[in-house]
């Protein structure tokens, strides 16, 4: 609140748009755990999916709310209509975020979507990436999230967000799905810095793998290549870096992460790249949410 009221007294001085924009940007991601309706057994299922509860839902805003992100990426959304309620949620409590991107694949029930207090300018999400398995097509289930925000007419954001396969087992191998996702991810993403080297971007979201596995060198890339993406070591006020809780293995994991291009790496405050610490973490979500400050720079003046 008190950033927004320095950039209005900023223009009731006569200061161009330019430099009231804020010094920095909050950029967060959080996988909200089943953001969605329910839904009942299917077929010979034995468990549907519970509603998020009001309790959960209210944790979520909380913590939110405390982080006060300016973009927002959020993994396991439900329908249109949940992020509506969700985004009008955050914005009762403070958090106005009016721009909005969801992303509808082959996950019918988990969905990426993204909320941004800045103008989306461009959209270039994925809904139907193809890989072969065993001889099988199969397809990334979130799809790929990509949007572009304009922070000012000089300074433009691009975010690219995915959820990769869980580690519940299926019978193509999870792990071996997950690698083939993060493969697709890297071709994209080996795209977007071939038409633009020189890009701010980054990459987000659940990618369900610890950093010693496949799944992290496929999405960081070579390291001095010009598609290098740097992993933003994000940890909580006491020094601690995981991101998620698996109830069935009592595991505490960090699988959440922050990958930046080398053109935005400069702009990142590193001492501002964190793990929100909350004691209501477990009743919002399986996850806690990662964050970092960005320090745009008026690509005029580079």
């Amino acid at each position: 609140m008190c950033r927004r009221l320095i950039c209005l007294a900023l223009l009731a001085f006569g200061f161009s748009a330019i430099a009231a924009d804020p010094p920095e940007i909050v950029f967060c991601s959080y996988n909200l755990e089943n953001y969605a309706a329910g839904k009942p057994p299917v077929g010979n299922a034995r468990f549907g999916t519970k509603p998020k509860s009001e309790a959960a839902v209210a944790a979520l805003v909380a913590i939110v709310k405390d982080i006060q992100p300016d973009l927002l990426g959020v993994c396991e959304m439900g329908s249109p209509e949940k992020l509506a309620e969700f985004q009008q949620r955050l914005k009762e409590a403070g958090v106005d975020l009016p721009e909005k991107e969801f992303v509808e694949a082959a996950d019918e029930d988990r969905h990426l979507a993204l909320l941004s207090r800045f103008p989306i300018v461009e959209r270039h999400s994925q809904t139907d990436v193809r890989f072969t398995l065993n001889g099988q097509e199969e397809r990334v289930r979130r799809g790929i999230l990509d949007i572009t925000v304009e922070v000012n007419p000089a300074y433009r954001l691009r975010c690219v967000g995915v959820h990769l396969k869980s580690k519940l087992p299926i019978p193509q191998g999870e792990a071996m799905v997950r690698r083939l996702e993060a493969q697709k991810l890297r071709e994209y993403l080996d795209r977007i810095f071939t038409a633009a080297p020189d890009v701010n971007l980054i990459c987000y979201g659940d990618f369900n793998d610890t950093k010693n596995e496949p799944m992290f060198q496929e999405v960081a890339g070579a390291r001095g290549s010009r598609g290098f993406l740097a992993d933003l070591w994000c940890q909580d006020s006491l020094g601690d870096r995981w991101t998620h809780y698996w109830k069935t293995a009592d595991q505490y994991s960090r699988i959440d992460y922050l990958f930046v291009s080398p053109g935005l790496f400069p702009e990142i405050d590193r001492t501002r790249a964190a793990v929100y610490r909350s004691p209501r973490w477990s009743e919002a979500s399986d996850h806690r949410p990662i964050y970092t400050a960005i320090r745009p720079v008026n690509v005029a003046h580079r």
